[in-house]
Formats: structure tokens, C-alpha cells, sequence
């Protein structure tokens, strides 16, 4: 026994039917599309040439920013280089203006101007004969000038404002150390005989007053007037002296003890 239809069959069925017709030509439309686009592109990319350029591009940029930055690294080195050079030779250029400097002070420049030449003598030979009253017969000793006679004049030169020295043909420097080997005296390695011959630049009245002060040469005149020793004073006009131009290595030093 059949049954009846129900109020919504047919319509389901009319759309059944529909979609079964539609679907084949839905298929073969993409088909075609697909066909179409597969001959269009030839197995490429259809927006494949927008793609590419605008990768190249990066990639343009890319190298131009890499070599940008390695030119500034380079510049950056040679700026440093050139300051560094710049650098160094400021730093010689003031080293050299500060050693000129003090070239004057030193010693190691020539200087000239007005002072006073003091001249040291051993005792003639007849003075070990000479008996004075009140006074011992001469020593060997009492008639040769000592290494404390010469270095007492050097002294009392220095306090009295010597701007400048020299014992014999060497000049005087803040190293300079007089030495004597019986009745001669070593001067920065050389050798020199009586008479001994100290000159100073500087103030010739102050440099006198400061020779006479001295108790060390006070003690060595009372030998020039019993022993007939030699001290004369001369004052000098534009003495030059030239610079001194030894070895300024310290080879021995002690600290004074307290």
C-alpha cells in the first residue's frame, strides 16, 4: 500500500535534480579556467615578474646598505688612525717644546753674560820652607787645593744667584761631581792640573758676597795668607759658556739618610 508525499517532497527532489545537472558544469568551467591559466603562465608564477623585481630590490639594498656600512667602518678606522697619528704628534710637539724648555735650566743650552771667574792654585814650591809665626810647618797637605776647596766655591757661587757655571772648559750641570785624585781633579771623567778655573754668570756682586760669606773659603784664605795658596777674583764681561753636551744617565744614586 503506497503512502502519501509529504508537503516538502517535491521541492527537495526539484533541487536534487538541479545540483546533479549544475555540478557537471560547475566541474568543467574550472577545468577550462584551470587549462587557461596552466597555458597563460606556462608552469609560472602569473605575478611572478612583480615578485621578483621587488626581491631584487631588497636585495639591492641590502648589498648597498652592507658595503655603505663596511665604507664606514673603514672611514671610521682611518679618522681613528689620523687621530691617533694627530694625537702622537701633538704629544711629541708639547714632549719638545717642554725638553726645550728646560734645556736652559738643564745646563744644556749656551748662556752668556757678566760674572766672576775664581781661580784655585796649589802653593808655589818654596812654601813648604816658609816658617811663619805662630803658625806649624806646612804639610803636603796644607799647600794643594782639595776637592772641598773647589766644590766650596761651586757652592758659594750657586747660593750667591749663579744663573749659569763651568770649572775649567766643562759645564756645570745638577749632576756634575767634583772629584780629586791627589792634586788633581776628575771632572765628568776628565782629568785636569792646578790652577782651577770656575766661571759663573750671574750677579758679580752678589756671587763676591756670597764667596766671602762662605765659612769653608774663609777657612782656605787663612791657607792663602800662611801658605801663599792661590784664590784670585776676576770679574768677567760677556763670558759665554756653551752647553753641556755629556751623558745625562744617572749611574749611582743614594737617597740621603734622614
Amino acid at each position: 500500500m503506497s503512502q502519501a508525499a509529504g508537503p516538502g517532497e517535491p521541492d527537495e527532489a526539484r533541487r536534487s535534480l538541479s545540483w546533479r545537472l549544475l555540478a557537471p558544469v560547475i566541474f568543467v568551467l574550472a577545468g577550462v579556467l584551470f587549462a587557461a591559466s596552466e597555458a597563460t603562465s606556462h608552469g609560472a608564477d602569473l605575478r611572478g615578474g612583480r615578485l621578483t623585481q621587488l626581491s631584487d630590490l631588497i636585495r639591492n639594498v641590502d648589498q648597498r646598505n652592507s658595503a655603505s656600512e663596511r665604507q664606514i667602518v673603514r672611514l671610521r678606522e682611518e679618522v681613528a688612525g689620523l687621530s691617533e697619528s694627530l694625537s702622537q704628534d701633538q704629544l711629541v710637539a708639547q714632549a719638545r717644546a717642554q725638553a726645550k724648555s728646560l734645556e736652559n735650566p738643564a745646563g744644556l743650552s749656551a748662556v752668556s753674560g757678566n760674572g766672576l771667574a775664581v781661580t784655585l792654585n796649589d802653593a808655589p814650591p818654596d812654601a813648604a820652607d816658609r816658617r811663619l809665626p805662630g803658625l806649624p810647618p806646612p804639610s803636603p797637605d796644607d799647600l794643594v787645593v782639595h776637592q772641598q776647596d773647589v766644590q766650596a766655591v761651586v757652592n758659594a757661587l750657586w747660593s750667591g744667584g749663579a744663573e749659569a757655571m763651568q770649572i775649567m772648559d766643562q759645564r756645570v750641570i745638577a749632576t756634575s761631581a767634583v772629584r780629586c785624585v791627589g792634586n788633581t781633579l776628575i771632572l765628568q771623567g776628565r782629568v785636569y792640573s792646578p790652577p782651577y778655573k770656575v766661571l759663573a754668570i750671574g750677579d758679580a756682586t752678589r756671587m763676591r758676597n756670597a764667596l766671602k760669606a762662605s765659612p769653608k773659603l774663609r777657612l782656605y784664605r787663612q791657607y792663602v795668607d800662611a801658605y801663599g795658596l792661590g784664590y784670585r777674583i776676576e770679574e768677567r764681561r760677556a763670558v759665554k759658556l756653551s752647553g753641556y753636551s755629556g751623558t745625562l744617565d744617572l749611574q749611582y744614586a743614594e737617597v740621603p739618610s734622614s
